[in-house]
């Protein structure tokens, strides 16, 4: 890999992208600490969270399929009613 696309890569050379990512992070970890918030607690919360989008989303799939079904018992039967009452006129 040559020189030029790491730097695109990095955004800039990486020696000083690296340690400007390690001292940001260093003063991350502080601000969290002080908001006593740690690294287990963190991965405990956000898997938390992408649990509740899932099992929400699966809800948002059932209601729906359950209003579908409600409704198709009286579209589908009227659709195919007037079809084949258009059919029939067109025949004559």
């Amino acid at each position: 890999m040559s020189d030029s696309k790491l730097s695109r890569f990095f955004g800039g050379s990486p020696g000083p992208v690296i340690l400007r990512l390690a001292g940001l992070s260093v003063v991350v970890g502080i601000v969290l600490s002080a908001l006593n918030l740690h690294p287990r607690q963190l991965l405990y919360y956000i898997t938390s969270f992408i649990q509740r989008i899932y099992y929400m989303g699966f809800d948002a799939i059932h209601w729906a399929l359950e209003y579908f079904l409600l409704g198709a018992l009286i579209v589908f039967p009227i659709w195919l009613i007037l079809r084949l009452l258009k059919v029939g006129r067109n025949e004559r």
